[in-house]
Parts: C-alpha cells; structure tokens; sequence
C-alpha cells in the first residue's frame, strides 16, 4: 500500500471536513441524517469527534471506516492557507465543494500511486524469469505521467478545482490502472466478476484467485477462507463481508477503507504493509 504521507489522513492539520462538507443518510453505516454542509452534532468545538472512540458500538461504522486519502489536510493547508470555515464563513462553501473535488483527486492518486508499485514489482518479477517487459515499461512511464498531472491538478486554486471535469481525469486513469490489473494478474485464471452483484453470497468455495471483482458488491458476502490472492478488489463494496481466515495478502488495490468496513480475525491474513483493523475479532 502507498506510503506516500501526503496520501494518509492528518486529521490534527485539517478542520474536521469530512464531520461538515460530506452528507449522509440514517442507515446501517449512519446513525442519523446530515446535509452536506451541516457539521455533524457530534463534532466539538476543537474539530474532534465527541464519539470517536466508539464509533461502531454508537451506529457509525461508515464513519469509522472513511478515509479521505489526506485530501482534508490538503485542503486546509494548501488550497485554502490555513484559513478557518468556522470564523471565516465566506470560505465555507468554495472549501466545502473543493474538499469533495479533491478527496476524489487523493484517492486517485493512492491507486495510481499503488499502481506503480505493482508494476514496479511485477516487472522485477519478469526480468527474473528472462520474461518480456515491452508491455510494462510504457504503462509504467504513463502511469508516472498520471500521477504528475494529478498531483498539478490538486494544487489547482479552489475556482479552477470547482471547474475540474474530474470524471473524465478519471476514466483517462482508470483504463491505466485496467492495465496494470491485467498486467499484475497475467498467467492467472482470471475470473471476472466486474460489477457482479454478490451480497450476501457464499464464496467460501469459489476460486477467486486472480479474479477481477472491481466495483463488485460484496456486501455481507461470506469470504471465510477465502484465497484472494491477485485477485483486483479496485471499488469493490466489501461492508460486512466476512474475511475471517481468508488470504488477502497479494490481494491487489485493496484500501483501508475496505478492510475497516470488512469482518476480519486473528486468522485473516493481510499485505505485509496493512495493519489489522482495531474492531476485528
């Protein structure tokens, strides 16, 4: 998983964003309704949370499992100086918006970020094996061009974050990070299960090696067990699966976010560079 600080939450530098700009709905995830814009009644006067040691027990696992990929902090001490939306209220709204703009810009970056380390990774692998890197080195070079224009994007003052056409940055990205999967998951069997509704599905015996489950919906699904190895979780909605015992640790493109969403126990096993969620049993 990316290292790269500028890409982990710094809740102490930035202004509790997420608890105000983001919305949410009374649900499994949330304990009750917020609007976008409106601080969430358990955030204090000091920007922390009132009930942030108890989260889950208290009906906000969504909150407990939310990441914003360092965009809060970003926002705060670099598109907006260090200014306050608090005292100064002209700067909530154009903050607010941004926030939204560049959190989705972040967890870009992660993901092309770890895309490169994947291929990094499986290019040594080749070069080993006297295989042929032809496919890896350009993917690399336009995966490196990626990341150096997203970043350029994120510094973008906050009237020109607003105008960003972020969805089609991100198509243009995401058919690289498409490639890396392919070129990771190569000489595997490949199962695909893109987009595939599984909630609530037994999978403790179907083979998900390799498998490609981007932006499938996992929810509830009982992966105990489970042997996720290279298999491509990239958007999969993991809230509730079971992964007590499985093996996810070649499991590629998986977050934080996922696993703190997940059930998991001392038999999970995890990437080496992936600390065990607090809540798992």
């Amino acid at each position: 998983m990316p290292s790269d600080p500028r890409l982990q939450a710094d809740c102490s530098r930035c202004l509790a964003l997420c608890c105000v700009a983001t919305a949410f709905a009374a649900s499994a995830d949330f304990g009750i309704d917020k609007a976008a814009g409106t601080p969430c009644p358990n955030l204090q006067a000091d920007d922390r949370c009132g009930i942030h040691d108890r989260l889950r027990p208290s009906g906000f696992p969504g909150c407990a499992a939310y990441d914003c990929f360092g965009a809060g902090q970003h926002v705060t001490q670099v598109t907006f100086h260090g200014r306050d939306w608090r005292s100064d209220t002209g700067t909530a709204a154009p903050m607010f918006a941004a926030f939204a703009v560049v959190r989705r810009l972040h967890e870009l970056l992660w993901y092309v970020t770890e895309g490169l380390r994947l291929v990094e990774l499986r290019l040594v692998e080749l070069r080993l094996a006297a295989g042929t890197v032809e496919a890896g080195e350009p993917l690399r070079a336009d995966l490196q061009r990626a990341l150096d224009e997203t970043w350029r994007l994120t510094d973008l003052p906050a009237d020109d974050l607003l105008a960003l056409d972020v969805d089609a940055h991100r198509r243009e990205v995401n058919a690289l990070l498409v490639d890396v999967s392919e070129l990771v998951r190569d000489g595997t069997p490949r199962p695909d299960y893109r987009g595939a509704d599984l909630v609530g599905a037994d999978l403790r015996r179907v083979d998900l090696v390799g498998a490609s489950l981007r932006g499938a919906l996992l929810v509830g699904a009982d992966l105990r067990g489970a042997d996720l190895g290279l298999a491509d979780v990239t958007g999969a909605d993991v809230r509730g699966a079971d992964l007590r015992g499985a093996d996810l640790t070649g499991t590629i493109f998986l977050t934080r976010s996922q696993l703190d969403s997940a059930r998991g126990d001392a038999a999970t096993r995890l990437p080496a560079d992936a600390d065990r969620p607090a809540h798992w049993s």
